[in-house]
């Protein structure tokens, strides 16, 4: 039986809050324009993300520090959350939106493959590690919304990725700090730079911004791809995602205006400007359209998305599925799919007429 937000899960909401407060503003700032139906589910999410983040890279081992989000996430999935703020937060989110677990094992891969120091060869590498880090959340926030289909869903994973090669684009010296090169390395080579003999003496090359600018330029590609699932969203959530977007790739414009140096500089948005864009999604988001016929997904995400499929797949089963389930059971189920119908009519009722390119 789906948990409601009760009075003590309100009270872990607003200790969520403040966690995203501090810990992550792009998605704050994007978070305020969510409506109130999807806004605390949203923010429940990223809190845990952000703790599970925090505490694999602090951890004194890494294995160890899997092992217990794994073990948390068991918890959570089976209805009796550990007594943590975020935990008892998500569990609630899990059960009213049945959101996949694989989502949040993709993310934990991510954290591992982070641990680890991987190193990537081919953006197609990239992506791949991307899509567990960032495409996985923009799954999670798709399919909270209520657009579960497979074309809405890659691209929001899209939106994720091209979020992430910006934050590598940015932090190329935060990371060589901590010994960490995320650009490709093919890439590296064919400027003539030498992965480990740079991150000896990490300095900011004409060569560097090269593969800085390509990685910017990957990014560009994927926000304008992931821009055609907007008009897929139910209308109340498009202005949020939207500015997020926006917000992100002008970390990417802040940087060339910055010169590409990531290595000495790290480019940030002002809250002024972060406020004229929120203000531009806000506008924006009435006019974005969708197309006849849609790309097709990054290789590195069609996994998540396939697996989302068979998730929705193995639900609709259920229905058939009576015998198992008492007669409270039968009709809270069938009360949350008429609710659930009900809000895809009237989303199409008003949704914008399509335009097909």
């Amino acid at each position: 039986m789906p948990l409601p937000f009760t009075d003590k899960a309100d009270a872990d909401l607003a200790a969520c809050v403040e966690m995203m407060r501090g810990g992550s503003k792009t998605f704050f700032a994007a978070s305020r324009l969510l409506p109130a139906r999807v806004r605390a589910s949203a923010i429940a999410l990223y809190a845990f993300c952000r703790v599970a983040d925090d505490m694999v890279d602090l951890g004194d081992s890494i294995e160890r520090s899997l092992q217990v989000l794994t073990h948390r996430l068991d918890l959570i999935y089976a209805g009796t959350p550990m007594d943590h703020v975020e935990d008892r937060a998500l569990a609630v989110v899990v059960q009213r939106h049945q959101l996949p677990r694989h989502l949040l094992d993709a993310l934990l891969d991510g954290f591992a493959w982070d641990g680890h120091e991987r190193r990537y060869d081919s953006i197609e590498d990239l992506h791949g590690y991307a899509a567990r880090v960032a495409g996985s959340v923009g799954a999670m926030m798709c399919w909270i919304m209520g657009p579960q289909q497979a074309n809405t869903l890659a691209r929001a994973c899209e939106l994720g990725v091209a979020m992430q090669l910006t934050n590598i684009a940015r932090d190329v010296g935060e990371d060589a700090k901590l010994g960490r090169v995320y650009m490709p390395l093919q890439w590296l080579t064919e400027e003539g730079i030498d992965a480990q003999a740079w991150l000896a003496n990490p300095v900011c090359t004409p060569a560097v911004k090269n593969v800085v600018a390509r990685l910017l330029n990957e990014a560009d590609r994927l926000y304008k791809q992931s821009m055609l699932g907007i008009a897929e969203l139910p209308r109340d959530c498009r202005s949020a995602i939207l500015s997020a977007g926006l917000i992100y790739a002008e970390i990417g414009h802040q940087l060339r205006r910055n010169g590409l140096d990531s290595v000495n500089h790290r480019s940030v948005v002002s809250t002024q400007r972060k406020l004229v864009l929120l203000l531009k999604a806000k506008f924006k988001s009435a006019w974005v359209f969708t197309q006849r016929h849609p790309p097709q997904p990054l290789a590195g995400i069609a996994y998540l998305v396939e697996q989302c499929q068979e998730t929705t797949a193995r639900q609709w089963a259920g229905v058939n599925d009576f015998p198992n389930r008492d007669m409270p059971q039968r009709i809270e189920w069938m009360l949350n799919l008429f609710e659930r119908l009900e809000r895809v009519r009237l989303d199409k009722s008003r949704r914008t007429p399509y335009r097909y390119d």
